[in-house]
């Protein structure tokens, strides 16, 4: 699959009844869903997921948000998916998120931000392959 990046509705997102309003802005600004399933992150899931932060002073406290609850996580294709999904989404601050961002619109605080979306083309590919098995993806 080229052209696709990885979503993530965090649980924050979830239990804040976003979903539908995130899946529609995403499919609204041209993206395609090609697989899609709400999931719960297990602490071991969290830990591999995130693995690159592991020595970050925050890694402890994502792992615990990740897991507390429910995630929507979503395949997403479009030309320059990485990149047009990177602007849709906003800064990880709220706060300093574009207007009509998803962030902007859903996020409640710098930890606390609705949505993860791939930053790479190879992580996409890696995140995707994470989440969903090939059977899963149209």
């Amino acid at each position: 699959m080229n052209n696709i990046t990885l979503m993530m509705i965090k649980p924050d997102g979830v239990e804040n009844g976003h979903i539908g309003n995130i899946l529609e802005k995403a499919t609204s600004s041209g993206f395609k869903i090609k697989a899609l399933k709400l999931t719960q992150l297990t602490q071991q899931d969290a830990e591999h997921f995130y693995s690159v932060h592991k020595e970050r002073p925050f890694y402890i406290e994502l792992v615990a948000f990740m897991t507390r609850g429910p995630i929507v996580a979503a395949i997403l294709e479009k030309e320059n998916a990485v990149s047009d999904f990177r602007t849709l989404i906003g800064a990880t601050n709220p706060k300093e998120a574009a207007d009509g961002t998803i962030r902007k619109l859903y996020a409640t605080s710098m930890g606390e931000n609705a949505v993860h979306g791939s930053d790479s083309d190879e992580n996409a590919a890696i995140e995707a392959a994470f989440h969903f098995a090939k059977r899963e993806r149209f």
